[in-house]
């Protein structure tokens, strides 16, 4: 019996060793490997889908950019993956932390923003005063595009992290006051949505994290 609410987010939950933090990789070595097995539907899938990202990357960040891309395709699948197994019974949701998500944006972030100041300092002072400020308004904007500049990789961190433990939360609430009675039908049928409302917060926001990395990129490009 729970406790507490939020100890279903507890990654501490033996006084020994913790294997919930393993679930970030398990799933590594459950992708399916193309040398070895015979193309399925699942693998048909994942390829199409990788297609379809490249594409799309490949449009915002530049022709020039493959490198890039296939990081931000990586990056996509890794949260997506994580994201599917929280959904799963008895498994660790690692991205609903911000161990988790902060550990993904952050270096992201601070390694394009070291290249950009670095190679490309002038092109970074023209980001943060937009075309047409007049002469009054810029150091105004210049405070203002530098805060706004600096707080993206808490607020990527703290959007995946929010998305995934309201859904969460929310089926804890409604399987905690589960019972026998005649709104137990009720009840499994909303779980049943839920979980399915679930599944598309998953890639949506896998989606969104991954595609808001790839505009931050784009502007060095």
């Amino acid at each position: 019996m729970m406790t507490n609410l939020f100890s279903t987010f507890d990654p501490a939950t033996s006084s020994n060793i913790s294997m919930n933090w393993m679930s970030m990789t398990v799933i590594i070595m459950l992708m399916p490997m193309s040398y070895w097995m015979m193309p399925n539907r699942i693998n048909s899938l994942i390829t199409g889908m990788i297609m379809k990202l490249n594409i799309e990357f490949k449009t915002l960040m530049g022709m020039n950019a493959s490198s890039l891309t296939m990081m931000m395709i990586s990056l996509f699948m890794f949260i997506l993956m994580n994201n599917f197994m929280g959904l799963l019974p008895y498994i660790f949701t690692s991205s609903s932390h911000m161990t988790f998500t902060l550990t993904l944006s952050l270096p992201m972030w601070l390694s394009l923003m070291i290249y950009g100041w670095v190679n490309k300092t002038n092109q970074m002072f023209a980001h943060m005063i937009p075309v047409g400020t007049p002469v009054m308004l810029m150091p105004f904007m210049v405070i203002i595009e530098t805060m706004s500049n600096m707080i993206r990789p808490g607020a990527l961190a703290v959007r995946l992290m929010a998305n995934m433990i309201a859904g969460h939360l929310l089926m804890s609430l409604l399987g905690n006051n589960l019972k026998m009675n005649m709104l137990a039908p009720m009840i499994i049928m909303i779980q049943m949505t839920l979980m399915l409302f679930e599944m598309a917060v998953a890639v949506i926001q896998s989606y969104v994290f991954s595609v808001l990395m790839t505009l931050y990129t784009s502007e060095l490009t």
